[in-house]
């Protein structure tokens, strides 16, 4: 299983910044197959990494973490089908039309008849179910749309145990929570305020083992979505 999170400030801090609690989220969250990034750079472009080796034996470390933003989403995975180790399933997943980028922990339940009508359309290329979420998400996102009800709505599509986290070109992040067995929280460390998957523990150990110095902690409610604005 996956951890993940999003991060945005009022004023831009250096990735690098978060990389002690993101090593610490992996060490945690028994992560280590594979991660990934994505951030609004200062021209408000977007910036994506991804690698299938652990985040904390990654060699471009130090390159993205000297970059400054004020989004930030970061992917750590452990998928349930080892098989599923490949470039192609490496997240986050970014919006061919640029509107959002897109990252899963869970298993979706509704994924297989989903799959095989966008493998028909030549848009599948690997072999997770967070790729099927990708695509659902693609199809459904409109010009104003929300993204607390589409989230809502994607759980809804494809069942199963989710948490949705997204970063959208405006720099604002948003996080769904439907995975009770990682429940989803909110905090600040120093100016940042952050949303997390919880290492897999239905308690609020994620503070004791991974950022003890959290302020301003709450969890997130099951089947709603938070918002980084």
């Amino acid at each position: 299983m996956c951890e993940q999170f999003v991060a945005r400030s009022a004023r831009p801090f250096a990735i690098g910044d978060l990389w002690p609690f993101a090593e610490r989220l992996e060490r945690y969250g028994i992560a280590g197959f594979g991660w990934g990034a994505a951030w609004i750079a200062a021209d408000g472009s977007l910036g994506v990494h991804r690698d299938l080796g652990p985040f904390r034996e990654d060699g471009a470390r130090d390159r993205i973490g000297s970059v400054e933003t004020t989004s930030l989403l970061v992917h750590l995975r452990r998928p349930s089908r080892l098989s599923t180790l490949t470039d192609a399933d490496t997240q986050p997943f970014v919006d061919p039309a640029a509107r959002f980028v897109l990252s899963h922990n869970g298993d979706l339940r509704e994924h297989r008849r989903l799959r095989e009508h966008y493998r028909a359309q030549g848009r599948i290329h690997g072999r997770a179910d967070s790729e099927v979420a990708a695509r659902w998400l693609e199809d459904e996102w409109q010009p104003g749309e929300k993204p607390a009800h589409l989230l809502g709505a994607l759980h809804d599509a494809l069942g199963g145990e989710a948490n949705f986290a997204v970063l959208l070109p405006d720099g604002s992040a948003h996080h769904y929570a439907g995975n009770p067995e990682n429940p989803v929280f909110a905090f600040r460390l120093g100016g940042v305020e952050i949303l997390s998957t919880g290492i897999y523990s239905v308690d609020r150990s994620l503070f004791r083992y991974v950022c003890p110095e959290a302020r301003d902690r709450r969890v997130v409610r099951q089947h709603r979505t938070a918002s980084l604005a």
